[in-house]
């Protein structure tokens, strides 16, 4: 996951910085050689990987046995000059050349089986989650608010939402009504939630941008929520300042954290030694909630 900040090059162009040295998210190509089958790796745990039920036009199936299991995919001929590995919702999909040899592509499969069973762990586990969401957006669901988990009601008589709680001080099992039916689609719920949830992010990451805008003498042109799929935060050379709505699932030391992390970049343009001072000088103890972030990808909230 990441979190990127802005300035500008010599040539007035605005450029992103990456909020967080973390490694980028594992692309889900890779084009590799034909190559040698590996020496047995690590153990890992066994993937299913079954035939989807329609092949795509021109492509067959075929299952390779490697030292971890046997893995099936999706073989198609192309024109590209190597073999390319795909993993998406089907599983594997193997493109190799006319000229490659099935062997060899077999023995692709087998060098890469780490990358490939890695991917699919990943890609199974994301689907589970996926699927589990339904389960939050539905009356007696619940979902994460600000460290906390609170209860969705459906069938509130008000107007509007009502919560059940203090806002900005929650407790686990507070709820959270719905102005929905009980018998409101998974969709309409989710929009509901989030509708209140960035209602209560421009409220409170408002109320901590002014307490640290004013501790810090450091001051934003301006700032505002965002739905970044990548970012937490940013901060761009003309001041401006954007915070993921989602940053609103978290406790109240994650989002100080993030604003402060933003507010330091009006100073400190970069991720220098100075610029982790200032940091240091806006939230001091600010290490362990950068820790606990970067244990998150926005993309995967509020499936969490």
């Amino acid at each position: 996951m990441k979190c990127a900040d802005s300035t500008r090059n010599d040539m007035g162009q605005v450029l992103q910085l990456d909020l967080f040295a973390a490694d980028p998210v594992p692309v889900e190509t890779a084009p590799v050689p034909a190559a040698r089958p590996s020496q047995a790796p690590p153990e890992i745990t066994v993937v299913a990987t079954p035939r989807p039920p329609t092949l795509p036009e021109g492509a067959r199936w075929r299952e390779v046995r490697t030292h971890e299991q046997v893995i099936g995919f999706i073989l198609r001929r192309s024109r590209r000059k190597s073999i390319g590995l795909v993993i998406n919702d089907d599983g594997l999909h193997v493109t190799a050349p006319g000229w490659v040899t099935l062997a060899q592509v077999d023995a692709t499969v087998a060098e890469k089986s780490r990358w490939i069973l890695g991917k699919l762990q990943i890609r199974q586990a994301r689907q589970e989650q996926l699927a589990m969401a339904d389960t939050h957006w539905q009356d007696g669901g619940n979902i994460p608010y600000l460290g906390k988990r609170i209860i969705l009601k459906l069938g509130n008589a008000h107007d509007g939402h009502a919560f059940e709680g203090d806002a900005f001080k929650p407790r686990d099992g507070d709820i959270l009504r719905l102005p929905l039916p009980g018998t409101a689609e998974h969709q309409r719920v989710r929009d509901s939630a989030h509708a209140w949830l960035q209602l209560k992010a421009a409220e409170w990451f408002g109320q901590r941008m002014e307490h640290f805008q004013q501790s810090s003498q450091l001051q934003a042109r301006r700032w505002r929520l965002s739905s970044a799929a990548t970012r937490w935060g940013s901060c761009n050379s003309d001041g401006n300042i954007m915070l993921n709505w989602r940053l609103i699932h978290f406790d109240h030391a994650i989002i100080d954290y993030v604003v402060a992390h933003e507010l330091a970049h009006l100073k400190e343009m970069n991720h220098s030694r100075e610029f982790w001072r200032e940091v240091g000088r806006i939230l001091p103890g600010f290490e362990q909630a950068r820790n606990a972030l970067r244990q998150h990808d926005p993309a995967t909230l509020p499936l969490i």
